[in-house]
């Protein structure tokens, strides 16, 4: 029994359940129609409608007769329709289970587009959407590793092949050594050290393993020091950079080291891409949150990229920025950071005229429960449209 299969099982408990009911229907009738039959002729009898005294034992034994020979049929035809009809839903429930196994061996051997069909069975139809669901994540987790090689390759092979360059005319003595080459050595290895570092800090990312220290912070002295940090970075006049932070800022709910780190790579980006103009350091208060936005008037983000923003690897200038030494995974480890703090990320720009980048990041409880109580005392102080 343990080794049966399920439409056998269905088949089996639709006969066990169909056994029991015609037994059971059976054996009633066989006690009690007879008496019935008999109790019917007594009343005929009272009432001097019919006179069968004489001929009740082979009334009674025709009935008999023909009661049995009437229920073996109607087991029989019934039995074998019932058996049927059970036979055709046992194995119109298991079909999509079996067709799932065939769609399971087709995934293990590589072909992630296949998929369930819709079941007219909604438990049935809830199971297939569910196991298309997880294909089609197995599909995209399958699709993102094949461009993270793609890209990863694309963007090893350049610092590889121009220090393999190097290295090749300094063997066969077609360069002189020299403190510019050197210089332009050191560089690239630094852009493979920097990309390195930054695939393994998506990975955790990605992964939800990065560790943070959720604390209380003050943002407004943070974003004060990234102000003047990059503004020292600022060689010519443009683009200005200013801070617009309000004297109240609440106390974020968040990680310092994280949150600082994500705001240099939008500010980082800002300056890559803004030429002249300005770059604007923002905060506010929300809700229950604390926004913050970098916007510039740099050349901006044309329409059909904007889904793309925060992939790994994505540019909106590739040469641009491989030349600036960028890797286009910034975006991608922000929004990862962003996300693990309790936060999202957003993302506005126009063509050719800037873009803004914004995030939010919980506030603190003890800040929550003061924007509460205000908010409570603004309520309370609005006068009431009834009142004199």
């Amino acid at each position: 029994m343990a080794n049966l299969k399920l439409n056998t099982r269905l088949l089996l408990s639709h006969l066990l359940v169909m056994i029991v009911g015609l037994s059971t229907f059976t054996v009633i009738a066989k006690f009690s129609s007879p008496r019935f039959f008999v109790l019917r002729l007594e009343q005929l009898e009272n009432r001097g409608l019919v006179t069968v005294r004489s001929a009740r034992t082979y009334l009674i034994d025709g009935f008999e007769s023909a009661w049995n020979t009437s229920s073996f049929w109607s087991i029989v035809i019934g039995a074998s329709t019932a058996g049927c009809l059970s036979y055709w839903v046992a194995r119109h429930i298991t079909q999509p289970l079996h067709h799932m196994a065939g769609i399971t061996q087709k995934l293990a051997g590589g072909q992630l587009e296949a998929r369930m069909p819709q079941s007219n069975i909604p438990e049935l139809n809830d199971l297939g959407n569910s196991f298309n669901r997880m294909a089609q994540s197995l599909e995209g987790v399958e699709q993102r590793r094949r461009e993270l090689i793609s890209d990863l390759t694309h963007e090893l092979r350049t610092p590889l092949t121009v220090m393999r360059g190097y290295l090749e005319e300094l063997a066969d003595g077609r360069l002189d050594p020299s403190p510019e080459l050197y210089s332009r050595l050191i560089r690239e290895s630094k852009r493979l050290e920097r990309l390195t570092s930054d695939l393994q800090e998506l990975s955790k990312a990605e992964a939800g393993h990065v560790p943070l220290n959720i604390q209380t912070v003050d943002l407004r002295p943070l974003l004060t020091s990234l102000v003047e940090r990059f503004r020292d970075q600022i060689v010519e006049q443009e683009p200005t950079l200013e801070l617009l932070c309000p004297a109240d800022l609440p106390l974020a709910w968040c990680d310092r080291d994280r949150t600082e780190q994500i705001l240099v790579n939008l500010l980082g980006n800002a300056l890559h891409y803004t030429e002249k103009g300005n770059i604007t350091l923002k905060a506010w208060r929300g809700q229950q949150e604390i926004w913050l936005a970098v916007s510039d008037t740099g050349v901006g983000i044309a329409p059909d990229d904007l889904p793309y923003v925060f992939e790994r690897f994505w540019r909106a200038d590739r040469s641009r920025s491989r030349h600036s030494g960028g890797s286009g995974i910034g975006l991608a480890i922000s929004r990862h950071l962003v996300e693990l703090q309790n936060g999202q990320i957003e993302v506005e720009s126009v063509f050719n005229q800037g873009s803004t980048f914004r995030f939010c990041l919980p506030m603190s409880q003890s800040s929550a429960r003061e924007s509460l109580r205000r908010l409570g005392r603004s309520m309370a102080a609005v006068p009431s449209v009834n009142s004199p």
